[in-house]
């Protein structure tokens, strides 16, 4: 349990009173509007749905791929082993061995490099789930002891309207998450646009040249 976790009910329950002062409108012209146009839902929804990122099950799944790894490095050791033959044939054999070892692990577009790449994607992922966590908790811990929150309360009270201080309350406390939730999602968007190339499917890179001749002399042994 993070910070997050620790603030969830009383900040779900402060946000669920904003929701529903806004659902009557915003105050026209306020800097909430541009931000509700965005993210298309209002702090309460949104703040419910970013409390089910983790950071641990992406961790989790960077720790899975890079155990991966140590498959492909089985396999490419037995094809490293030399053999003890010589001809037409085992020179073919050489050169499809080449090929599949620079497949296999060569470089970042080959499949073990693709495996490091989509172990780090998930590595950033977790660090951005965890940071912007943290950040939406110290958000969530400034708006409950503002005086915005007090406002919404009184607001909210049963026998009460609302009226457009508790309206103008609540767009203050929704600007401020929706904001921080706004700049954790465009940071998503970065890390999607700087890993995409590292993420894409690798293809066979090249193919022998030549095959073996037939009627060749093979030879077995040194």
């Amino acid at each position: 349990m993070d910070a997050l976790d620790r603030l969830a009910e009383p900040g779900l329950d402060l946000l669920a009173r904003v929701d529903t002062l806004l659902a009557a409108g915003a105050p026209e012209g306020h800097r909430l509007w541009p931000l509700l146009r965005r993210m298309q839902v209002l702090p309460g929804a949104a703040v419910r749905e970013f409390l089910e990122l983790h950071p641990a099950p992406l961790a989790g799944a960077g720790h899975a791929v890079r155990r991966l790894i140590g498959g492909y490095d089985d396999t490419c050791a037995m094809l490293a082993d030399p053999v003890a033959w010589s001809g037409s044939a085992a020179a073919a054999y050489d050169e499809a061995r080449g090929a599949l070892l620079r497949h296999l692990d060569e470089g970042p577009e080959s499949l073990v490099g693709r495996l490091e790449s989509t172990a780090g994607y998930a590595d950033a992922l977790a660090h951005w789930v965890e940071g912007s966590r943290l950040t939406l908790a110290r958000t969530l811990a400034d708006v409950l002891r503002s005086a915005e929150a007090v406002t919404v309360y009184a607001a909210t009270r049963p026998g009460t309207d609302g009226g457009p201080a508790g309206a103008l309350a609540a767009a203050e406390i929704a600007m401020r998450t929706l904001g921080v939730l706004g700049v954790a999602y465009d940071g998503a968007e970065t890390l999607l646009r700087q890993w995409a190339p590292s993420l894409a499917e690798t293809t066979w890179r090249d193919r022998p040249a030549s095959g073996a001749p037939i009627g060749g002399t093979t030879r077995i042994g040194h």
